[in-house]
């Protein structure tokens, strides 16, 4: 029997949108407020988003619930992907440089063109594809001109190459290297490279859903890292952000800008005491479980 398909639901105008919420029992205590929060913020972002966890499976908001709850949560989110992505930042130009670095010494700089670098074919004939469709897309770019125009063959040194390529395609890389070759790259960083891997592939995701605005706010994070076994011990989830943050934990060892991301993140969690943590897969100790000694 073929699955019956729903039809789309009309659009709605903000007034039918406020009307719509009130339906389903969400409090409304200021409906001019709500109009011009609803006029900077769809619908779609801010309420499907963000009432996760706020409804009843018929689709009614349980008792209580106020629509200033619901914009606290997408503030939250906000600030969060504001503070967390400098510190993606960090970890992403490193890993760029360590392995570019690495890569161009040991097979040189033009080593990535030879399939016999790597394990997997059909991951370096996908490498390929991507970085041509970056170069095409960056053709612009002055120093992708110049190898083009300058350099015999016209191809970009690695060094230049990494600077095109999404952090997931460097993620992708790394994971079609050489275990040899993954040992002395996360070995800088003093972590299996069998972690590491794993941890540069979540960070990118979760990088991704910074870059376009997306949800960390009881977000299920499909790109699941390895744990160590200590905080597996303690029964931390590792689909949710706070596993991603304790990888990061990890690799930014010693850094004092991380211990000011915590700090921040500590007072960003003050401030919105309506936001369940643990809905993040946070901890109650999960403040000291951040912090890294200097």
């Amino acid at each position: 029997m073929s699955k019956q398909l729903k039809t789309h639901q009309p659009p709605m105008n903000i007034d039918e949108q406020i009307d719509n919420l009130k339906e389903k029992g969400l409090i409304i205590n200021d409906e001019e407020y709500a109009r011009d929060i609803l006029n900077d913020i769809s619908y779609f972002r801010l309420i499907k988003a963000f009432s996760l966890g706020l409804k009843e499976k018929n689709g009614k908001y349980y008792e209580g619930i106020e629509f200033e709850r619901i914009v606290s949560l997408y503030l939250f989110n906000v600030n969060l992907r504001q503070i967390l992505f400098p510190q993606i930042e960090r970890i992403e130009v490193n890993a760029r440089c360590r392995i570019s670095n690495y890569v161009s010494e040991k097979y040189g700089v033009l080593g990535y063109l030879n399939k016999d670098n790597f394990t997997d074919e059909e991951y370096y004939n996908q490498f390929i594809e991507d970085i041509e469709s970056e170069l095409v897309r960056n053709a612009r770019a002055p120093f992708v001109k110049n190898y083009r125009e300058n350099y015999e063959g016209g191809k970009l040194p690695f060094y230049a190459l990494v600077e095109i390529c999404s952090f997931g395609t460097l993620s992708k890389f790394f994971k079609n290297m050489k275990n040899e070759d993954k040992k002395l790259i996360a070995r800088s960083y003093n972590i299996g490279y069998t972690y590491f891997e794993s941890w540069i592939e979540s960070i990118s995701y979760v990088r991704n859903i910074c870059a376009h605005y997306g949800r960390l706010y009881n977000a299920n994070i499909t790109k699941k890292p390895m744990m160590y076994k200590q905080y597996s011990e303690m029964n931390i989830s590792n689909n949710r952000l706070f596993a991603v943050l304790l990888c990061m934990r990890e690799i930014l060892k010693g850094n004092s800008q991380w211990n000011t991301f915590v700090d921040d993140l500590d007072k960003l969690v003050k401030k919105y005491d309506k936001i369940n943590i643990f809905s993040m897969g946070f901890t109650e100790n999960w403040y000291d479980l951040l912090k890294t000694s200097l």
